[in-house]
């Protein structure tokens, strides 16, 4: 019997509210434990090959820092000084290592002021990837092999050729499933939620990517089963690192705005190309990284990421764009006013709303949204 959409939601929902009950449940269930994976873009495969349970560390909402300050600056985001208070206070404890990728200079910060037990394996990723691409692969493959022989040493595997590939596979078929859902979700406005389309995300940093897959697969196929509903908001595509906390969704969703597409780095930005095919897959993880586009935290001068977005409007029919700037992000500050003249120039009207994962008080956000809203 085939079940509904909201269960299916629901049981996503609590892995992302709930990810150590996900990580001690792949514990019990294969005996081997998690490796943290600090946002953003680290090659979660290889950790996925050597049988361990990559796990995204995003912080928390409303989490109230103190002991975080002591380490940090007060102009780092909230993401790392959410995760730098939970670290602090024992949370990551159980996790075999954490693997760090340095796009900004916060988290080069956070990888030499790491204090929890946890081991750190820290990796860097080209900057010439776009003006010396073949130096550029040969550089980021032999940073992930580096990774591959500290995590080798760490938790006392061989991760294998086939072992890695097998991994690729697994999750260019969860890449996919995750697109084709936001697809489907853009469809069926009227039925998944900003919120609902948020979890079902968000979840995959939390799960072995095959049963995220199995449940996405589920959940479309639960969608698809009824014919859509019309919407009669109003479409809107986010951009930005992450729509935290749940009350910014809501308040979308209580103005009627629809998310048909983003250009988050929490969401879509980490499925929306696969890795290619290579004999060598070490060498394939290096060109799908040196490939990708479209984010402030990945170094390319000739700045694609507005035209991106612009081609989305197009392609879902959205009636805005709304840049959800996290607070104290300076690469994505710092892109802002490219994308705000981009955007002008093509007509596309825009809102601009700041995210602090530490906000409990969103009047703000939502007198903003409310009335654009009705200038829509």
């Amino acid at each position: 019997m085939m079940r509904t959409v909201e269960a299916i939601i629901a049981e996503l929902k609590n892995i992302a509210d709930n990810p150590k009950k996900a990580m001690e449940d792949y514990k019990s269930e294969t005996g081997k434990g998690a490796v943290g994976i600090m946002p953003v873009y680290c090659p979660e495969e290889i950790v996925h090959a050597a049988g361990y349970l990559p796990m995204g560390m995003w912080g928390a909402q409303k989490k109230q820092i103190s002991k975080a300050r002591t380490y940090l600056p007060p102009f780092a985001c909230s993401v790392m000084q959410s995760v730098m208070e939970l670290q602090l206070e024992g949370a990551y404890d159980d996790l075999e290592a954490v693997l760090f990728s340095v796009p900004c200079d916060t988290l080069k910060c956070m990888s030499q002021k790491w204090h929890g037990k946890a081991p750190v394996i820290t990796f860097t990723h080209p900057q010439n990837r776009k003006v010396a691409k073949e130096a550029a692969n040969v550089f980021c493959r032999e940073e992930y092999a580096l990774v591959k022989e500290k995590l080798e040493d760490l938790l006392d595997v061989r991760i294998t050729t086939r072992a890695l590939q097998n991994s690729i596979a697994v999750y260019n078929e969860n890449r996919a499933v995750c697109r084709e859902f936001c697809d489907v979700a853009a469809e069926y406005a009227a039925t998944i939620k900003p919120s609902d389309r948020h979890a079902v995300l968000k979840a995959r940093w939390f799960m072995e990517k095959s049963k995220h897959t199995a449940l996405v697969k589920e959940l479309i196929a639960a969608i698809k089963s009824e014919p859509a509903k019309a919407f009669t908001g109003k479409k809107v595509i986010v951009t930005g690192i992450m729509v935290e906390p749940y009350d910014v969704l809501d308040i979308f969703d209580e103005n009627g705005f629809a998310i048909v597409a983003d250009d988050l780095a929490q969401e879509t930005r980490n499925f929306r190309q696969d890795v290619p095919a290579d004999a060598d897959p070490l060498m394939a993880l290096a060109k799908a990284w040196n490939e990708f586009d479209g984010c402030s935290l990945a170094t390319d001068a000739a700045k694609p990421k507005g035209q991106m977005i612009i081609d989305a409007v197009n392609k879902y029919g959205a009636d805005a764009v709304v840049v959800c700037m996290m607070k104290f992000c300076d690469p994505e500050e710092f892109d802002y006013p490219i994308l705000l003249q981009e955007f002008e120039a093509a007509n596309v009207r825009n809102l601009f709303i700041e995210i602090d994962q530490e906000s409990t008080a969103f009047e703000q956000v939502k007198t903003r949204i409310q009335t654009f809203a009705e200038i829509l």
